[in-house]
């Protein structure tokens, strides 16, 4: 009798504690979950949070970086056009003048020149012409005269007129060429040297 009332006790201990240790186990387990879930749930929010902000953080830097390669190959097309079109109106006006400079010399000279050469052509032909007009009629007048002397005078003085005569014929001739070249050098090579200074 006394062995029952013990092991009744015993066991009404027992399962009291039993009971005491499961609903101790269970309240252990509902914190341990609610504890599990609000960890989990704030590091899957911080995860989640920075791969948010990671994602968004590389995609707007792929947005940025294209917006700004637009952007800059924009400003730098329209400022490398702008500087080379300003560049080359300067060089072309700066080359132009010099050009315009060097050419009007060149031009000058070449037409001093040009001019020179023929005004010292057509003054060499003209004064020859000239000349040899000129000094066909003084020895044809100079013969003229000779011939009436020879008939009026001795014949030695006749000799010496018709060898003076000769000579003029000779010079004549002579003259015009040597006075062409002499206006052909002193044209073609003095004036142009005074037109350049």
């Amino acid at each position: 009798m006394s062995l029952c009332i013990y092991l009744s006790i015993y066991l009404s201990i027992y399962l009291s504690m039993s009971v005491h240790i499961s609903i101790y186990c269970v309240h252990l387990s509902i914190y341990l979950s609610i504890y599990l879930s609000i960890y989990l749930s704030i590091y899957l929010s911080k995860s989640i949070h920075i791969y948010v902000y990671v994602s968004f953080s590389v995609r707007s830097c792929v947005y940025l970086s294209i917006y700004l390669s637009i952007y800059l190959s924009i400003y730098l097309s329209i400022y490398l056009s702008l500087l080379f079109m300003c560049i080359s109106i300067y060089l072309a006006i700066y080359i132009s003048v010099f050009f315009h400079i060097y050419l009007s010399i060149y031009l000058s000279i070449y037409l001093s020149i040009l001019v020179c050469s023929f005004i010292s052509i057509y003054l060499s032909i003209y004064l020859s012409i000239y000349l040899s007009i000129y000094l066909y009629m003084h020895t044809y007048i100079h013969t003229y005269i000779v011939g009436i002397c020879f008939c009026l005078f001795p014949p030695f003085s006749c000799t010496f007129s018709l060898l003076t005569c000769l000579h003029i014929r000779r010079i004549s001739f002579l003259i015009p060429f040597f006075l062409s070249f002499f206006l052909h050098f002193f044209f073609f090579f003095f004036i142009p040297l005074f037109f350049s200074f």
